[in-house]
């Protein structure tokens, strides 16, 4: 086998998980949003409080915290593009029929 074939997609994230289990627990983060980009929502929200929820303020820790969600998605978008290419190469090579033959419509008997 190449090495082109044996390669493998890191799946994760290479952000590092900066605020704890206990940390987002504490500061009652939903859930969903319990991702590398927690440790930003922590002073975003506590600045929204703050703030009565007022649109223009809070705007440095709501960037950070945007950018940040950004950067997950498109790693992600680009480590599902890798797993497509990984899998188009690999049925590329696996394949030892010809485009057009399948299973046929109808099915020849034994007499024809």
């Amino acid at each position: 086998m190449a090495a082109a074939d044996e390669e493998e997609v890191k799946l994760g994230s290479s952000k590092p998980m900066i605020a704890t289990q206990a940390e987002m627990v504490e500061e009652r983060v939903p859930i969903p949003y319990r991702d590398q980009c927690a440790h930003l929502l922590i002073p975003l929200n506590k600045c929204r409080v703050k703030e009565l929820y007022l649109p223009w303020k809070c705007e440095v820790e709501r960037h950070a915290y945007e950018k940040c969600e950004y950067e997950l998605v498109m790693e992600r978008m680009l480590q599902m593009q890798k797993i497509r290419e990984l899998e188009e190469r690999r049925k590329k090579a696996g394949q030892t029929k010809p485009q057009g033959a399948g299973i046929p419509i109808i099915a020849s008997t034994a007499n024809t």
